[in-house]
């Protein structure tokens, strides 16, 4: 097919792009708001490299591997794709919407950085950087890029499965972005053990005002996130974007009011976790939902994952920043509510709806529970995907150059000892 360029929808995914791409460092501030003052820079440090390690191994060979071709299999084949050669500035992948192909390849390269960057959350405080520089490569090419391929690159997940005979949504990334991050994040939890202090000495965010910055530019980043999924700008992309501001806006309420419930009083940090928990959860839902799916889903995130955090106190591990509990957690809420609230008939418009990929209604809008089946098995598949790839990585990371700071160094200051400065000047 002739590629016929389409400059509305060129620019507009273009703009997605750039969105996206600030989502990283937007977690770099609302991540080392977080953290206590010793570790902030190492901790921003973490999301920053991951922009410069995937960006570089996406073009020369991830792209491939994720999107290139392969029905069924592990790894798409990077045959072509290799560093791009070949492939021409008017050449698309995204006919009839004309986008062209290396404008999709950066979009999807936003995608792989942000997801790898949440993983560090979990880590925050012990995580030597030169394992993490490692662990950001070999995860992206041994996990996300299979996840990725298998629903989203005509792998593995990507066909009518034989117990439900319907295919599972995932629009913009509750499974391959933020149950993958979450699942990996637990394991890498587990693997390093916890804080020195852990439950016993205060841990508190040191710049809560950082916190809001980055939640409100996370915000701000996902419209590009959601919507730009459609690779259009289009009726589809709108329902996508108004999902992305009303499920993050319930979401605040849910979650502050959890806290009013249970501690008396809301609180900042609450609001803004209670943001990202909406945004999560509103990701694989943001164009196969309506209005009140929308309002539905975000309520939901904000309540379940504001009770959630408190699971790892009762459990006994330290996800320092609360990955599990948001983003584990808050994907799986967005992925089985699709189970009931989704609406492909007229009014709310998804992408694969009329085609192949046969996608139903949710239980609430007369399909049954076989979509809620469908979501269930893909967002478990993508769990134990997960676990064990990132588990035998950080294994692998552990015993060969130390995934964890000694013990001095938690005390000292992580900034100071890996990176050979502090974020503030001491107090005189």
């Amino acid at each position: 097919m002739e590629f016929s360029l389409d400059t509305g929808n060129t620019s507009w995914m273009i703009v997605a792009t750039a969105l996206v791409l600030l989502m990283t460092p937007a977690l770099a501030f609302f991540y080392g708001g977080m953290v206590r003052t010793k570790s902030v820079l190492n901790m921003m440090m973490m999301s920053f490299v991951s922009m410069g390690t995937v960006a570089v191994i996406w073009v020369v060979y991830v792209y491939g591997l994720t999107f290139g071709s392969g029905e069924r299999s592990y790894w798409g084949s990077p045959s072509g794709l290799i560093g791009l050669n070949g492939v021409g500035d008017d050449s698309s992948l995204a006919a009839p919407s004309g986008v062209p192909f290396l404008v999709m390849v950066a979009f999807q390269a936003t995608f792989a950085i942000i997801t790898v960057a949440l993983i560090s959350g979990a880590i925050a405080d012990r995580t030597r950087f030169l394992a993490w520089v490692v662990f950001t490569i070999v995860w992206i090419t041994f996990v996300y890029a299979p996840i990725a391929h298998a629903v989203w690159g005509g792998g593995l997940l990507g066909w009518e499965n034989p117990i439900t005979a319907t295919s599972p949504i995932d629009f913009a990334g509750g499974t391959v972005v933020h149950i993958n991050a979450g699942a990996a994040a637990l394991v890498l939890v587990l693997v390093l053990g916890k804080r020195k202090g852990f439950g016993k000495e205060p841990m508190r965010p040191h710049n809560l005002p950082f916190v809001m910055l980055g939640a409100a530019l996370l915000w701000f980043g996902w419209f590009g996130f959601n919507a730009g999924s459609e690779f259009a700008a289009d009726s589809t992309a709108g329902r996508a974007l108004l999902n992305t501001m009303i499920a993050p806006a319930f979401a605040m309420l849910g979650w502050i009011l959890i806290e009013r419930i249970r501690d008396g009083k809301p609180t900042s940090l609450g609001a803004a976790s209670g943001i990202v928990a909406g945004l999560v959860a509103i990701t694989p839902a943001a164009a196969s939902v309506d209005t009140w799916g929308a309002l539905s889903i975000g309520f939901a995130a904000g309540v379940v994952c504001a009770l959630a955090i408190g699971l790892k106190y009762r459990f006994g591990y330290d996800d320092s920043l609360d990955v599990v509990g948001v983003h584990f957690v808050g994907g799986w809420v967005g992925t089985l509510l699709i189970g009931l609230f989704a609406n492909l008939d007229e009014g709310t418009t998804w992408a694969g709806a009329g085609t192949t990929m046969a996608a139903k209604n949710g239980l609430f809008y007369g399909g049954g529970l076989t979509q809620f089946g469908s979501q269930a098995i893909v967002a478990l598949c993508a769990t134990l995907a997960s676990v064990i790839v990132t588990l035998v990585i950080a294994l692998a990371i552990k015993h060969t150059i130390r995934f964890r700071v000694p013990e001095e160094v938690e005390i000292m200051g992580i900034d100071l000892v890996e990176h050979g400065e502090t974020a503030y000047e001491e107090a005189k």
